[in-house]
């Protein structure tokens, strides 16, 4: 039976931890709640008896990252919703950071708390740490006095993102290991094998066959200037880098990327997906539209879609409505658009917003499928034909020495 670490509170407010063997953590959390205690954390440990660490928190790593603050919020949210106060819950999750700089955030939080801040201004004043997102969120949740309903529905919507994000980076996985593969092999053949032919093709004395000088100088060339092609890869990614981080240039990338067959329409369900989550999500937590989509256009990545939505805010303003300025751009996909319509017709525009998430989420994931079954054969056939060439240039070579011997 695997063992759970576990991360409790009892209802003096003290925190506890342990270990327990059972089934699932779905069990490990209704008996810790029989014995009265609020699980907080319950995660899968090692072998009977082992000590438990504190690596494993939603602070393990000296750097903050999404994920870690996504686990912060689903652990802030079930002490509320257990009904401890603001101040002691924040107590408690410091007692639970795993390292110095997570304490040190959380204290300020806390103390910027007692001193009479809501907790979305203590949280703002720690920059950089949580989004503009993340923070009107918790300013909607305050307002309407349901902070924890905030946090949980922030915690979904997290975990909804990192899922997505994870299936894509899955995806990526086999093809890259492909490419990999691909490069490793023509560089051996380039720097091993074909060297060991060239001393007999210059001793034969005769002219060697166009494809093979090509093979042959290109080996030499990579043998003898891999460190500056290495340089050379380093210095463009650097100013590529350099260059999409000036406006203008990101937005003329964004564009083209938008207008490639397979890749575009990835994108654009991707970021559908994102802008009707996050738009849904803001609106169904007390935050007017016009606020929203300002919101929204900063979480967008593509420069073209996010400008679309500036454009759509500034109609909105005149009174044209959501569903028609979306369709104008000419950037969203018709059916999202329409669903959107029909949320405003009927009044129920956040439902909409969040079905139309779920169905490009599904989308996001089918494109992805379909590029990986087009994919994974074009680079498998691209392969086998640069190496193909490679050794069939070799033996056309070694035949025409063969035919001059006889």
């Amino acid at each position: 039976m695997p063992l759970y670490r576990y991360k409790a509170v009892s209802p003096s407010g003290e925190t506890q931890e342990g270990q327990m063997e059972a089934i699932s953590p779905t069990q490990v959390v209704e008996r810790l709640q029989a014995d009265g205690q609020i699980p907080v954390r319950v995660e899968e440990g090692g072998t009977s008896g082992g000590a438990s660490g504190r690596g494993g928190g939603w602070f393990g790593k000296k750097s903050i990252s999404q994920d870690d603050i996504a686990n912060f919020t689903r652990e802030l949210a079930t002490l509320l919703k257990s009904g401890l106060p603001l101040d002691r819950s924040l107590e408690i999750l410091i007692s639970l950071a795993a390292n110095e700089q997570a304490r040190q955030l959380l204290d300020q939080i806390r103390e910027d708390v007692r001193g009479g801040a809501a907790l979305s201004a203590a949280m703002e004043a720690q920059t950089g740490v949580f989004s503009r997102f993340y923070l009107n969120m918790i300013r909607a949740g305050e307002a309407g006095g349901s902070l924890d309903v905030v946090l949980q529905r922030l915690t979904e919507f997290m975990e909804r993102s990192r899922e997505l994000k994870e299936t894509v980076k899955s995806a990526l996985i086999y093809p890259t290991i492909l490419i990999g593969v691909a490069v490793l092999s023509v560089a051996v053949l380039l720097v091993w094998v074909v060297p060991q032919f060239s001393q007999m093709f210059e001793e034969s004395g005769k002219a060697l066959p166009l494809p093979t000088q090509i093979v042959i100088a290109a080996g030499d060339t990579v043998r003898d200037y891999w460190w500056a092609m290495i340089l050379g890869g380093i210095g463009l990614y650097s100013w590529f880098s350099r260059q999409l981080q000036q406006p203008e240039t990101r937005y003329r990338w964004d564009s083209r990327l938008l207008a490639l067959p397979l890749v575009g329409d990835l994108v654009a369900k991707l970021e559908v997906a994102r802008f009707s989550r996050t738009l849904g999500t803001l609106i169904g937590n007390g935050v007017t539209l016009l606020t929203a989509l300002g919101i929204v256009k900063e979480t967008l990545n593509n420069l073209v879609m996010s400008e679309g939505l500036g454009v759509v805010a500034g109609q909105l303003k005149e009174g044209k409505g959501l569903g028609k300025p979306l369709m104008d751009t000419g950037l969203f996909p018709k059916l999202a658009v329409h669903m959107v319509m029909v949320g405003e017709e009927t009044g129920r525009l956040q439902e909409m917003l969040l079905r139309v998430a779920d169905v490009y989420d599904r989308e996001v994931q089918n494109a992805v499928k379909r590029m990986l079954a087009l994919m994974e054969p074009v680079l498998i056939l691209g392969l086998g034909l640069v190496i193909g060439g490679i050794i069939m240039s070799v033996l056309v070579a070694i035949l025409s020495v063969n035919d001059l011997a006889m």
